[in-house]
């Protein structure tokens, strides 16, 4: 449902208040993680081997809430002075403290919720959520323009606040949808608990922090090495990534407390190994697909031709989303061995990276480097993360596999993409597609046959 809004909002608004839009939202990322400071994760650790599951979530919930509801009224007092210092208008920076304190409460239920297998009623509140967001960005961006809707002070020539007033809202009807957990559970605080989950959690905030400036950093740095305009270009192309993202939010939110879960399990290790190989099969699969209809993609998702300018950083792109998506993988080493620190260490490596290859690349190659920087982060931290994995928790990756489909999947995409024969040839793209998919299928045959008798 996200996925209509860069149609809507690359139509809309021109790359330089789309840029404003990418703005707030690393911001939003940023703050998140330190209100969070890494409780979700530790949440999962200590709910799992617990045996008073129920004081590990009302002292997480407890935890929480009263930093949240401290440091929003810290920053309410001194809006002024933080807003000027990021940059930020005031109005945009209180409807930024908005988003995050109500997004920052509803992140202990939303846990619980994960780690209690409620998929279902997860889903459904995400779903309402993501459904309220969408309906009033259509309302407030296409419909009252459209039709002539009168709403007292409504500003067309600044609509990109509408955007932030439309995320205030959900999460607010979020909240109340998750407000039961608040009232009925029995609130009891355990400073012990509290300790060690700190312990911890506080070097997978700083991990969190760093994952950020991976993500991030480019699209805050390129307005400034460069301009407004080609960031909001930079970050409409960078949309189109989309499915890849999905794709690996949604393992992520099933796989972390399956790990945690599963990891008492006798097979466990082989296991995650099986769960590794198939998200790189399908990853990769997904890679090459989107490459081979990026003409397509790019219509339906950014159809505003001034955004284009930035298309060939998607092939990097989408590698570089799937590499993240390995290293997540790869991380449940150091949460499973409550080495988090390693985490830290791995993450602060690809946060250097990301900014050294920005700030010296950009000025030289352009957006480009912006998107060669990302991979090459990710990258470094897989390899790391895997060495030291291999060290302190053995897992049997199949890496032979995994690197065959992996380079496969990259090269044709690559390939595909490059090459303005084949590119322009959707027969022959949609043969390149289906012979990897049959490679694929051959090589897993006999595996693919024991999970379907399961």
């Amino acid at each position: 449902m996200n996925f209509v809004l860069v149609p809507l909002h690359t139509d809309t608004l021109d790359t330089a208040s789309y840029s404003d839009n990418t703005y707030f939202y690393v911001y939003a990322a940023f703050f998140n993680v330190l209100l969070t400071y890494g409780m979700e994760t530790a949440f999962f650790r200590f709910f799992s081997k617990s045996d008073i599951k129920a004081k590990v979530f009302s002292t997480t919930l407890i935890s929480l809430s009263v930093t949240t509801v401290v440091v929003f009224g810290l920053v309410f007092i001194f809006n002024q002075q933080i807003s000027e210092s990021l940059g930020l208008r005031l109005d945009y920076f209180n409807y930024l403290a908005g988003v995050i304190a109500l997004d920052t409460l509803v992140v202990a239920p939303f846990a619980y919720l994960r780690a209690t297998g409620k998929p279902i009623k997860f889903t459904a509140i995400k779903l309402s959520n993501i459904a309220i967001y969408v309906a009033l960005n259509f309302f407030f961006l296409w419909a009252v323009p459209k039709f002539g809707i009168a709403i007292s002070g409504y500003d067309k020539s600044d609509l990109v606040k509408y955007i932030f007033i439309s995320n205030i809202a959900a999460s607010a009807f979020t909240l109340i949808l998750l407000s039961p957990y608040f009232f009925k559970t029995k609130l009891v605080f355990d400073k012990a608990i509290l300790k060690q989950m700190l312990n911890y959690s506080w070097p997978i905030m700083v991990a969190g922090l760093a994952y950020v400036i991976n993500e991030n950093f480019d699209k805050w740095i390129l307005p400034q090495l460069l301009d407004k305009n080609i960031n909001g270009a930079y970050a409409g192309c960078y949309k189109i990534a989309v499915f890849m993202t999905i794709f690996i939010q949604a393992f992520r939110l099933g796989a972390e407390p399956f790990f945690f879960n599963h990891a008492k399990e006798k097979n466990a290790k082989q296991t995650y190994a099986t769960i590794m190989k198939y998200f790189v099969v399908f990853g990769s699969l997904m890679l090459l697909f989107i490459v081979a209809y990026l003409d397509i993609f790019k219509v339906l998702i950014v159809r505003d031709e001034s955004y284009w300018i930035a298309l060939d950083i998607i092939p990097i792109v989408l590698l570089a989303n799937l590499c993240l998506g390995i290293y997540f993988n790869l991380a449940i080493w150091y949460k499973l061995t409550d080495k988090t620190r390693y985490g830290m260490y791995i993450s602060i490596v690809g946060a250097i990276i990301t900014i050294a290859f920005n700030m010296l690349l950009i000025p030289k190659f352009g957006f480009i480097a912006a998107a060669w920087a990302t991979l090459l982060a990710y990258l470094s931290m897989v390899v790391i993360s895997y060495v030291l994995g291999q060290k302190h928790y053995k897992v049997p990756y199949d890496v032979f596999r995994v690197l065959l489909y992996l380079f496969l999947g990259a090269g044709l995409s690559f390939l595909i993409y490059h090459n303005t024969y084949i590119k322009a040839n959707y027969y022959l793209s949609t043969t390149i597609l289906l012979a990897f998919f049959t490679f694929i299928i051959v090589l897993e045959r006999n595996e693919i046959k024991q999970l379907l008798k399961r």
